[in-house]
């Protein structure tokens, strides 16, 4: 019988049935395709040998005049800047007490201290850095107690407890002295969402029916802007603080109404950016100006090349609009030539047109939604982005995205698959340039931690297709810099993304495994039952690091369409249907035939790999099918 060729259609389509879908891919976990065949994605390791603090929401690098790369790290706890593999604290102080206000007290035998400050106004978790302090008489000297602390517990408005590094004894009966003073670092955010239950949780017409309400307060995002070297940075729902990056990385930032010649600085926000031709600091979801209460739909913008001077003037470029269609502003993007503003209901486009109308404003489109401030990226020149139930594009005009996934992440279609609404404000878009990709992270509803990010959809704009896996990540940045994706772990480590072949998040390199499964194929519509006597597999494991990388080809047999896959074949206990390719570098294609007995009315075909130091990809593989009867 002559050979089939298997040229399987690009992308993976889960909108209809497996065999509506024949000559397609069904279902896949850590592939790509590249020029329409699919390859194993590529591997990652830790930048970082430490850990940071809390989890990690916002990613962004650039570099200083000394040419040093520099990433910023926004956690739920801390801000970070990782230089060279390390982390670097700029968290900037809340406020500082004078000193003598705070004092300590210590139990025999416990390393519970118990701190009073008068009307201090933390919370648990909150950090406190002690100085000025002298021992305690015993074990809690002064070396135990001047150093950076978290809260433990909240007694009263008064007193709170931190746990030190060493009990303390009989003889620590101090206070602490009274030069101590306390710098409150600005208060932690929340790490995850907690769903509320309960009939009528919530505002009326807020959210999504019938899936509950959100807890009241926001994941911590913090937004962050390269101002030249230095950055402009703050937590959303808070302050606008400047970190100058000519001194010491070990400096924190500070309010920018701190800093001299500072005038109408906005004292809350929930966006930032740095407009990158004309140089503005904008803030979105601002307070009104003259007066502390924030208006959701606010945007206000220093002057030109002046990030201190915010009061609007006839000698100035600062000023302020607000937008119409909408609640509250979501997400904020840069595009080319403007700056992308989302409401909850409308898409608007902010360009500058200089004196006196500084930054005029124009509606996009309206009736249309983001489902996170963090949902969006632009690649290409383009757009894309994810919405409560749709995904979209602009190119300069807004449109629909056609997906080949919607109905898995937005229809409740597989719970494996489909996006928790609930924990919809983690959801997180990234790109990987080098493969023409935008991805999108978010918590499916099968999640068993619901705190994280667990599952991706891909769209790859260059062939237009879609394709889908697992892994747990928290933010992402395609570092142009480095060359190579930057994406935050649960765990609390920066990770490189494709590089190696392994999974390095561990002490010791694991195996990544990937998969790809085709939709179902036939001969004469299925009217007879094929059998395949022979294959001969197109696959080649270029790049890889393994003495002897191996794939595994699965064929599998179904009895009719829509019936489950039945056990293939097998004689004298050896399985037929799976073929192993093993190979020794240099590798290329291989072009051997491998005889298999598979019979079935329909059949599938999965290529999977679990081992360490293996890549792949599949090219054109051929079959010997031929009828077999009809039953």
């Amino acid at each position: 019988m002559p050979l089939k060729k298997l040229m399987l259609k690009p992308g993976v389509n889960r909108e209809n049935t497996r065999y509506t879908t024949e000559g397609g891919w069904y279902d896949c976990d850590k592939i790509r395709f590249r020029q329409g065949t699919p390859e194993k994605i590529g591997g990652w390791v830790k930048t970082t040998a430490s850990q940071f603090l809390g989890v990690c929401r916002s990613l962004m690098g650039w570099v200083n005049l000394a040419n040093n790369n520099l990433e910023g790290v926004g956690t739920n706890l801390k801000y970070y800047i990782d230089l060279g593999g390390l982390f670097y604290d700029i968290t900037p102080i809340d406020y500082t007490t004078a000193a003598g206000d705070v004092t300590f007290a210590a139990v025999n035998g416990s390393d519970v201290l118990t701190a009073t400050d008068v009307a201090h106004g933390r919370g648990e978790g909150d950090f406190v850095t002690f100085s000025g302090a002298v021992s305690l008489g015993g074990n809690i000297n002064a070396a135990v107690l001047n150093i950076e602390y978290q809260i433990v517990t909240i007694i009263d408005d008064d007193t709170y407890t931190v746990v030190a590094s060493i009990a303390a004894n009989a003889s620590d009966t101090g206070n602490g002295g009274a030069s101590v003073v306390a710098a409150y670092q600005i208060p932690i955010g929340p790490s995850n969402i907690v769903p509320y239950n309960g009939w009528s949780v919530g505002p009326w017409g807020f959210g999504t029916w019938g899936i509950g309400q959100t807890s009241v307060e926001s994941l911590r995002i913090w937004n962050a802007s390269n101002y030249g070297e230095d950055l402009v940075y703050g937590p959303r729902g808070g302050g606008v603080y400047y970190w100058d990056a000519t001194g010491t990385v070990n400096t924190r930032g500070v309010l920018l109404s701190s800093l001299p010649g500072a005038s109408d600085v906005p004292v809350v926000q929930n966006a930032l950016l740095v407009s990158a031709t004309s140089r503005f600091v904008m803030a979105f979801g601002v307070n009104e100006l003259g007066s502390a209460d924030q208006n959701p739909m606010l945007i206000r913008w220093s002057d030109q090349e002046d990030a201190l001077n915010w009061t609007p003037a006839i000698t100035n470029q600062a000023g302020g609009i607000t937008l119409s269609d909408g609640s509250q502003i979501v997400a904020v993007q840069q595009q080319r030539q403007e700056i992308m503003v989302w409401t909850d209901t409308a898409l608007y486009s902010l360009q500058y047109l200089g004196p006196p109308y500084v930054w005029g404003v124009q509606l996009m489109g309206a009736q249309c939604s983001i489902i996170s401030d963090r949902a969006v990226a632009t690649a290409n020149n383009v757009t894309y982005w994810m919405g409560n139930d749709k995904f979209y594009m602009y190119d300069g005009t807004l449109k629909t995205l056609p997906c080949d996934l919607k109905q898995f992440i937005f229809n409740n279609a597989d719970p494996d698959l489909t996006l928790d609404l609930t924990q919809k404000e983690q959801v997180f878009a990234g790109t990987v340039a080098a493969f023409n990709e935008v991805w999108w992270f978010y918590s499916s509803v099968g999640n068993p931690d619901s705190t994280t990010c667990n599952r991706y959809a891909v769209y790859n704009f260059l062939e237009n297709i879609w394709y889908y896996g697992s892994l747990d990540r928290t933010a992402w940045h395609d570092n142009r810099i480095v060359g190579h994706p930057i994406a935050a772990t649960p765990s609390g480590y920066l990770m490189q993304h494709e590089t190696g072949v392994n999974n390095g998040e561990g002490d010791n390199d694991a195996a990544i495994n990937a998969y790809i499964t085709s939709s179902e194929f036939d001969i004469d519509d299925g009217h007879n039952f094929s059998f395949i006597y022979r294959i001969l597999p197109d696959l080649t494991f270029r790049g890889s690091t393994a003495a002897n990388p191996s794939a595994v080809m699965t064929l599998y047999p179904l009895k009719n369409s829509g019936s489950g896959y039945t056990d293939p074949a097998s004689v004298a206990g050896v399985n037929f249907a799976s073929v192993t390719r093993t190979a020794v570098l240099p590798i290329e294609a291989f072009t051997g035939q491998l005889y298999t007995r598979v019979r079935g009315r329909q059949l599938a075909i999965k290529i999977e790999s679990n081992s360490l130091g293996t890549t792949w990809q599949l090219g054109a593989p051929r079959i010997d099918i031929r009828p077999d009867g009809r039953r």
